[in-house]
């Protein structure tokens, strides 16, 4: 294993610092005030369509997408070290590059899944940034962390799909600019093998039936990264069978599919948050005193910092393992691998934070610093993708598997 960055990887490396330092990381002050001063919390600032523009301008655009036909053509090892560039500002920089979710795994599903009509309708747009989209799988009722208890119905009823449901926590719906759902639901739910009963749906956002009915907090307060969660209700929703993505009762297997690399793209960004957190610790330190001498010269202080380091260091190495895993054996030969990053990096991540916001304070819970936010979104990702209990139990059989 050669985790050395190559050329384009460097070439790129660059060019996007540049960016982060020159535009992005001062934007973020400049994205509040105008989110402020929005009709709609909703509503997109001028300052990130301003961010689009200059990323393409520069190149950076859709690197996220392996294809070279529709994205930058990267592995996931060439683009590891970017996407945890961009988790330092992860409000702002993935969707400045046409990187953020949901609209990665969406644009993934549509372009390994999708037949020629719906790439061209939906997936064209989405990878020019013009409409964004969402993925409606979880559902309040049920526990969702097993996907095979979903209860929203998919019917078929001659040239239509008929689709009865609720969902929450619907990343990316409270977005104007959401134009379409991708709905997993079940189309044979009383089928003999679980994992076959569930199928995966196009369903315009215009589709009568179809309810955005509440924006979903995430401790306590709006979460703008990805265009808000919300609960919607489909209710009869009627679609083309044409909308169906692959085949009836290949649900389950697409979702796993747009699983693997999401859960490893998270990972990237969460690195960036963690080096970002250790940034804000040391310079909170050196500027600040505590009884008698510098918050740098305390000695818990120097025991968070260093701890911070060394742990960004072991997950960095694993991500990096995991990409070049996916690239070399494929997602199914890196399923363990995907599974442990998942455990490890939100967890780790979150108490790197924790340590950050202690040593600043009141100012760590505040909004004058980007430590609660990030704080906040690390916490979800404990339960996001797949709840860590869910990978702890499926690794812990694959490990088991060998002495049985």
């Amino acid at each position: 294993m050669d985790f050395a960055f190559d050329a384009r990887t460097e070439e790129l490396r660059g060019r996007l610092l540049a960016f982060m330092d020159e535009h992005v990381l001062p934007a973020e002050a400049v994205a509040e005030e105008q989110r402020a001063a929005l009709a709609s919390p909703w509503d997109t600032p001028a300052v990130v369509e301003e961010l689009k523009a200059e990323a393409r301008r520069r190149g950076l655009w859709n690197l996220f997408l392996p294809d070279s036909e529709y994205g930058a053509g990267l592995t996931n090892l060439q683009y590891a070290p970017l996407a945890e560039i961009t988790g330092r500002s992860p409000q702002l920089a993935p969707t400045a590059l046409n990187c953020a979710a949901p609209d990665t795994g969406n644009m993934e599903v549509l372009a390994q899944f999708g037949d020629e009509r719906q790439r061209k309708q939906w997936l064209e747009p989405l990878l020019a940034g013009e409409i964004r989209s969402a993925f409606a799988m979880t559902e309040p009722d049920v526990a969702s962390s097993d996907a095979t208890n979903i209860t929203t119905h998919i019917e078929r009823d001659g040239d239509e799909y008929v689709v009865t449901g609720r969902k929450w926590y619907i990343s990316g719906a409270m977005n104007p600019d959401c134009a379409i759902f991708i709905v997993m639901g079940k189309t044979d739910p009383d089928g003999a093998d679980i994992r076959r009963q569930q199928s995966m749906v196009l369903v315009p956002r215009d589709t009568p039936g179809v309810t955005v009915k509440r924006a979903m907090k995430v401790f306590g307060y709006e979460d703008h990264s990805h265009g808000g969660h919300a609960e919607v209700v489909f209710d009869h929703a009627r679609v083309p069978v044409t909308n169906l993505i692959g085949e009836e009762g290949g649900g389950f297997a697409i979702a796993q599919a747009r699983l693997g690399p999401g859960r490893i793209h998270h990972c990237m960004r969460l690195i960036g948050m963690a080096e970002r957190a250790i940034e804000l610790m040391c310079r909170r330190a050196v500027s600040r005193d505590a009884f008698g001498k510098a918050l740098a010269q305390q000695g818990v202080v120097h025991n968070w910092i260093a701890d911070a380091r060394v742990t960004v260091e072991q997950l960095r190495l694993l991500v990096l393992k995991t990409a070049w895993m996916m690239d070399t054996v494929g997602n199914r030969g890196a399923h363990t691998e995907i599974q442990a990053i998942k455990i490890a990096t939100p967890r780790a991540v979150v108490d790197i934070l924790d340590r950050a916001i202690q040593l600043h304070g009141a100012g760590g819970v505040s909004q004058d610093f980007p430590l609660a936010e990030l704080y906040a979104g690390a916490r979800t990702l404990m339960i996001a993708d797949g709840p860590d209990e869910v990978h702890q139990r499926s690794l812990a059989r694959r490990e088991l598997k060998k002495y049985l």
